[in-house]
């Protein structure tokens, strides 16, 4: 990406994030008129915050991938990639539907366990329909293997699927779930530019401007929650850059937390909460004895370490272990 092109999308990025920033405010007082609002779990005096955020995250992004379109066709004369632009807009969409759709049934009621991996492998049906990413891959202990077919109808659906399911699982904490997508976009961002996709660069941008406007709300202490409408969104996103820009490598390093994440909650049996308890003085202590997510095994660490826990650290040090991998990532 050239700096005249650069220049060129900065005003779209920063439009974005101001139309973030510009919207939520009217669609908290929105969500709460209509009960759209779920309970803080991490703070000892009881508040109830406007559900739903990612919808506003789903709408600013659409409108910005738009906009990425309209600047490519009308000032540099292109229509490159537009097949995949739109195809990769409609699977986003498809799973923020099925995230509006839990978020409605509601938290304890919504869609059961088996009908999301189930319903979120219709998100995959636009990049398989377009054919998108290597069918060659390159295997542990085997090196290349072309994988053919197998590629489109078994592994972009796969991806795509364990990308917005997986990224649902961690979250629960102020600003968790933004500032995690912000990261591992991020990530992606720079490697698809580095491989010669700069395009998903910029679609990588314009989610993550939209993240950081909604994060403007959403950190601690949050004024709205993402729900299911945002995880599912940013996940079947970073899927889709996976498969397309041919990251499969990174994608599996950056979900690292989040297969870990797997594990402890089946430990589970996806039935314990990843929450922590919250004291008089503010500060978190384990919920449970056995550790059933990585944020009850950061919450005991931080308890270890004798460090003043709170939601805010935690979410912190979540990042910090996000970063490990990033940098990984970035490097292999």
């Amino acid at each position: 990406m050239s700096s005249t092109t650069a220049t060129v999308f900065l005003p779209l990025f920063l439009g974005i994030f101001v139309l973030t920033w510009l919207i939520l405010p009217t669609w908290i007082k929105r969500a709460k008129n209509a009960e759209l609002q779920g309970k803080d779990i991490h703070k000892f005096k009881e508040r109830n915050v406007a559900e739903m955020g990612g919808i506003v995250v789903l709408l600013t992004f659409m409108i910005g991938i738009m906009g990425y379109i309209a600047v490519r066709v009308f000032i540099f004369n292109t229509n490159s990639n537009v097949t995949s632009l739109f195809a990769l807009l409609v699977a986003v969409l498809i799973a923020g539907i099925i995230g509006i759709m839990d978020d409605i049934l509601g938290w304890k009621i919504g869609l059961r366990q088996w009908q999301k991996p189930l319903l979120t492998l219709l998100a995959a049906a636009p990049i398989m329909a377009i054919n998108a990413g290597s069918r060659v891959m390159s295997l542990p202990f085997v090196g290349q293997v072309d994988l053919g077919l197998l590629y489109p109808l078994i592994m972009i659906p796969i991806i795509i699927a364990v990308s917005t399911n997986g990224f649902n699982m961690l979250a629960g904490f102020n600003g968790l779930e933004a500032g995690q997508g912000i990261l591992i976009l991020g990530t992606l961002a720079i490697l698809s530019f580095n491989t010669g996709t700069s395009w998903l660069s910029v679609v990588a941008l314009c989610m993550i401007f939209a993240l950081l406007g909604f994060l403007m709300y959403n950190h601690f202490p949050s004024k709205i929650f993402p729900g299911d409408s945002l995880t599912y969104t940013v996940g079947a996103l970073i899927g889709i850059i996976a498969v397309v820009a041919n990251l499969e490598k990174a994608f599996l390093i950056l979900f690292i937390p989040y297969i870990i994440q797997f594990f402890l909650k089946l430990r589970g049996m996806f039935q314990k909460e990843s929450f922590a308890q919250i004291q008089e003085d503010g500060t978190l202590k384990p919920k449970y004895k056995k550790i059933y997510g990585l944020e009850n095994l950061c919450v005991k660490f931080q308890n270890i370490l004798k460090l003043k826990t709170t939601e805010k650290s935690t979410v912190y040090w979540l990042y910090a272990f996000q970063l490990i991998f990033v940098v990984i990532a970035l490097v292999i």
